[in-house]
């Protein structure tokens, strides 16, 4: 097995679930049923940081909540995918938008929906 860091050299683009991964495993939910999520600053940061560097990002997440589009574009991420039911097909799109080879993507997930994604890439990931 290489070195972690000597692999995230090869990393040309990364790919993100929302859930478990930018939120906590728990949320709050409002008399009217809304999710609230809450997210680290230190990840909009990272995330600000590798798209300011040039790196193609993508967010690819089951749920469907608005709030998590706007703050992810205001973190100049340009490709984010709501309401995902097939992530592999996604990703491909995803690859082949930027024209990337799959061993070159992180893709940091923490579910079962996320495993066949991390299957494919090059760098599957997942938050402690």
């Amino acid at each position: 097995m290489k070195l972690f860091k000597e692999e995230l050299k090869k990393v040309e683009a990364f790919a993100f679930d929302v859930d478990g991964v930018f939120s906590r495993h728990e949320m709050n939910i409002t008399p009217e049923g809304d999710l609230i999520r809450t997210s680290c600053t230190k990840d909009g940061y990272a995330m600000m940081y590798c798209t300011k560097k040039g790196y193609p990002v993508c967010i690819i997440s089951g749920g469907q909540a608005p709030g998590v589009r706007e703050r992810f574009e205001k973190l100049g991420v340009k490709d984010v995918y709501l309401g995902v039911a097939n992530k592999v097909e996604v990703l491909n799109e995803f690859l082949q938008k930027y024209n990337l080879n799959p061993e070159n993507v992180m893709y940091m997930g923490d579910d079962i929906p996320d495993y066949n994604v991390m299957k494919i890439v090059g760098m599957p990931v997942c938050p402690s």
